[in-house]
């Protein structure tokens, strides 16, 4: 007789929500980790202000500053970035547009 048992996580392991990249000028490493960052930033915050200042600030510490960074659900936008500095990508329902200026 078999029983199904289900297979739990490990403590602290979260699932990460899959990216669907809208647009981008950046290469595929940098939009890699925009996305792990952002991933990052969806783990330990649920208000969208908390979430773009943690992209900004991590992209400012790591790529030099001056990045910019929104989410939510419903915005419009448009922006003038640095070339090779610039991604839309959606992680779940939630929108997140990080790009860099000088």
């Amino acid at each position: 007789m078999a029983t199904s048992e289900k297979a739990e996580k490990p403590e602290g392991l979260i699932d990460r929500q899959e990216a669907q990249v809208k647009s981008a000028d950046m290469s595929p490493e940098m939009q890699q980790e925009a996305i792990e960052v952002a991933q990052e930033a969806m783990e330990k915050f649920t208000i969208e202000k908390d979430i773009a200042r943690y992209l900004k600030k991590e992209f400012d510490a790591r790529k030099g500053a001056t990045w910019h960074c929104i989410v939510g659900r419903n915005f419009g936008s448009f922006v003038t970035h640095e070339s090779k500095n610039f991604i839309y990508f959606y992680l779940g329902h939630c929108a997140i547009l990080l790009f860099k200026t000088q």
